[in-house]
C-alpha cells in the first residue's frame, strides 16, 4: 500500500534531518576550533518504481561532506611559529606518536594551520601532537633537490638550541689610496711608506680573525701600488694595483695583476685562507668607482662590507612567505634550517578527514605534489597567523531551524500515517 510506503518515506526523513543535526551540532560546536572545515549534508531523493494509478513514496537518502577546499579569514597571534596557508596549499604534519616511536615514514597528513612549539625534544609540535614536516636545509643554508611527489624527503622538523656561527666568506672592499703619496713615492725613486687595513673576520667556529690588507706604493708609476693580503698563516696574495688618471676616469680602478686568482668581470679575488676556508674578496673590476680608488684624499675605508657571524645563542624561529625557516641568534646573524613546502592535490575535497583539523590522501582526492610556497597554483605561508574556523554560527542556527521544522513535519507525516492506519483497523469493528 503507498500508505506504507508514506511511513517509510516519514521515517528516511527522520535520519536525514538527524543525520543533517549531527553535522550542523560538529560545526557550533567548533566554531572556535583554528583550521576547522565545515561539515555539510547533501539530500536526495530516493525513487521508487511505480504502479499505474498510484504513488509510492521513495522517501530520501544523505550524504555527508567537508568542505576541505573552503578558506577561513586569518587572524594574527604573537607566536612566530603560528602558521596559516593563505591561498591554495596545505602544511605537512604528522603524528609525534609514530615520531617517537622511530617509524621510517611516519605517516603524512595535512592542514592549513597550526600552532608550533618546541617540545622538550625540540620537535616543533601542536598541543594535539602534530609535528610540522619540512626538508631539512644544508650547512650553507640552501635546500637540496627533493622528491615532490614523495614523502620520503621530509623529516620532522627539530630545531636545536644550542650555539651557531656563521664564518665569513665575503668581504666587500672600498677603499681609498692617497694619489698624493703615490706620486711622492716617484719623485723620490723608492717605493712610499706602507699603509695597513686591518679587517676582522670569523671562523668556522665564530672566533674573531684578523685579515690584513697592506697597500705600498710602488714609486714606479704615479698610480700603482702593491697591495699584499695576509692572515694569521702568512701571505695569501700580493698583487700589482693601477690606477686611472684619465679625465673622466680619473681615480677608477685600471688594472688588477696577475689575474690568477682574479676575476676581471666581478672583481672578485678568490683566497683560500689559511685553516682552509675559501674567501671572496671583492676589490672592484677595472673602471669601478664603487671599491678601490686613489684620488688627492686621505687613507680611509669607505666601506668595508663583510658577512659572517660570531658564536651565538638561538632567540627564535621564523617562517617567511616562501616557507624557509630561520633560526635567529642573539648576534643578529640568520640562518635557513627547514624549508616547509605546501601540499595540494587535484581534489581537495577528496581528503579525509582525520582527528585535529588534520587530512590524508585518499583515491578521491589524487596524488599530492609538495610544491615551494608561492609556486604553481600554491599560496603562500603565513608566520604569526592562526586560521579561524570555517563555521559561521548564524548561518549554522539558521540551518537548525529549517532542520527543526523539517524533523517535525516528517514526525507529523508518522503520526498521520498512524491515525489512518488506526481508522483502517477500526473498519472491522
Amino acid at each position: 500500500m503507498t500508505i506504507s510506503s508514506s511511513l517509510n518515506a516519514g521515517v528516511t526523513g527522520l535520519f536525514a534531518n538527524a543525520s543533517r543535526l549531527a553535522t550542523i551540532s560538529d560545526n557550533i560546536a567548533n566554531s572556535a576550533t583554528y583550521g576547522y572545515k565545515r561539515a555539510g549534508t547533501d539530500f536526495s531523493s530516493l525513487v521508487l518504481t511505480e504502479s499505474a494509478g498510484s504513488y509510492t513514496a521513495g522517501g530520501v537518502r544523505t550524504q555527508s561532506f567537508r568542505e576541505v577546499s573552503g578558506k577561513s579569514t586569518l587572524v594574527g597571534t604573537t607566536n612566530p611559529t603560528d602558521i596559516a596557508v593563505s591561498g591554495v596549499g596545505m602544511l605537512p604534519v604528522s603524528t609525534l606518536t609514530s615520531i617517537e616511536a622511530g617509524a621510517l615514514n611516519p605517516p603524512l597528513l595535512l592542514t592549513t594551520t597550526g600552532s608550533f612549539r618546541p617540545d622538550e625534544q625540540g620537535y616543533l609540535t601542536t598541543t594535539s601532537g602534530l609535528v610540522l614536516m619540512g626538508w631539512a636545509a644544508n650547512s650553507d643554508g640552501t635546500i637540496p633537490a627533493n622528491a615532490r611527489d614523495s614523502a620520503s624527503g621530509l623529516e620532522p622538523i627539530r630545531v636545536s638550541t644550542g650555539y651557531s656561527a656563521q664564518p665569513t666568506t665575503e668581504i666587500e672592499l672600498g677603499v681609498n689610496l692617497p694619489a698624493t703619496e703615490a706620486q711622492a713615492a716617484v719623485l723620490a725613486g723608492t717605493p712610499g711608506d706602507t699603509l695597513e687595513l686591518p679587517i676582522a673576520y670569523y671562523d668556522t667556529l665564530g672566533a674573531s680573525q684578523t685579515l690584513d690588507i697592506s697597500f705600498t706604493p710602488t714609486g714606479a708609476n704615479d698610480n700603482e701600488w702593491t697591495m699584499e693580503i695576509s692572515d694569521a698563516g702568512g701571505v695569501l696574495e700580493t698583487l700589482t694595483v693601477t690606477f686611472d688618471d684619465t679625465s673622466g676616469l680619473g681615480g677608477a680602478l685600471l688594472s688588477v695583476t696577475p689575474t690568477t686568482n682574479y676575476d676581471t668581470t666581478t672583481g672578485v679575488l678568490s683566497l683560500t685562507l689559511s685553516d682552509g676556508n675559501p674567501l671572496a674578496v671583492d676589490i672592484g673590476a677595472p673602471g669601478d668607482i664603487d671599491n678601490m680608488t686613489q684620488v688627492a684624499a686621505e687613507f680611509a675605508p669607505v666601506g668595508i662590507f663583510r658577512d659572517g657571524a660570531p658564536a651565538g645563542t638561538l632567540v627564535s624561529v621564523e617562517i617567511d612567505q616562501s616557507g624557509m625557516l630561520n633560526a635567529i641568534y642573539d648576534t643578529g646573524f640568520t640562518r635557513t634550517i627547514y624549508q616547509v613546502p605546501l601540499v595540494s592535490v587535484p581534489n581537495t575535497n577528496g581528503l579525509r578527514a582525520e582527528s585535529n583539523q588534520t587530512f590524508s590522501v585518499t583515491k578521491e582526492s589524487g596524488q599530492f605534489y609538495l610544491w615551494d610556497a608561492g609556486a604553481g597554483p600554491t599560496g603562500e605561508v603565513n608566520g604569526y597567523a592562526l586560521e579561524e574556523s570555517a563555521t559561521d554560527i548564524a548561518a549554522e542556527l539558521t540551518q537548525m531551524i529549517q532542520t527543526q521544522r523539517a524533523y517535525s513535519s516528517n514526525a507529523k507525516v508518522i503520526q498521520t500515517v498512524d491515525e489512518m492506519l488506526q481508522e483502517t483497523t477500526n473498519l472491522k469493528r
